[in-house]
């Protein structure tokens, strides 16, 4: 008896992608986990890299939408990017916390004793 050849979406391939680049899962993991083999996950991997590079993707060309998506996703990865820095300053504070706003602030307390 022949296994029925499975496809997936776009988005689900995008997913797998995903937990590999930004989760730190390996491609054995992911395919274990998922039951996929190892030669589609990676070519899918190696296709999102090209795409990310800026080279033309392997397959069909990207239609005006898909390119817009792309611009959009790129954008909104950014701005979680800048939303996160700014989420690491104090109100009023011209710079984000670190080692240096720590030692100013804990200074004054530590003297006290």
């Amino acid at each position: 008896m022949t296994d029925k050849r499975r496809t997936f979406d776009d988005s689900f391939k995008l997913q797998v992608v995903k937990m590999i680049k930004d989760q730190g899962l390996t491609v054995p993991q992911v395919c274990r986990d998922l039951n996929i083999g190892e030669t589609a996950v990676r070519r899918w991997v190696q296709q999102y890299e090209a795409e990310q590079l800026g080279q033309a993707g392997i397959g069909k060309p990207l239609t005006a939408e898909q390119q817009r998506i792309r611009q959009l996703e790129q954008e909104n990865r950014q701005l979680k990017v800048d939303n996160d820095i700014l989420k690491n300053c104090l109100p009023g504070a011209p710079r984000p916390i670190g080692l240096e706003t720590l030692r100013t602030t804990l200074i004054p307390l530590d003297s006290g004793r």
